[in-house]
């Protein structure tokens, strides 16, 4: 049973960190291409493109330190 939490941890540490590549870079892209139009009614893209920057970034890092504390952590 440990073993089996331990490698579903380690698939949800994975995801965040996916997850957050992905935010960072469609926040790349929306600060490139979507400079001064307007985000599905969001407001404007550029904005919205440097949200998603930042929340990418702060979900890779999240994701790698998950993952190496479930690395650690021996199970």
């Amino acid at each position: 049973m440990a073993r089996k939490q331990g490698i579903t941890l380690a698939i949800i540490a994975f995801a965040v960190y996916i997850i957050g590549g992905i935010g960072t870079f469609g926040g790349l892209g929306l600060i490139a291409f979507m400079k001064g139009r307007n985000l599905w009614g969001w407001g404007d893209g550029r904005s919205i493109g440097i949200l998603a920057l930042c929340v990418g970034l702060c979900l890779s890092v999240l994701g790698v330190m998950l993952m190496r504390i479930f690395r650690n952590r021996g199970l």
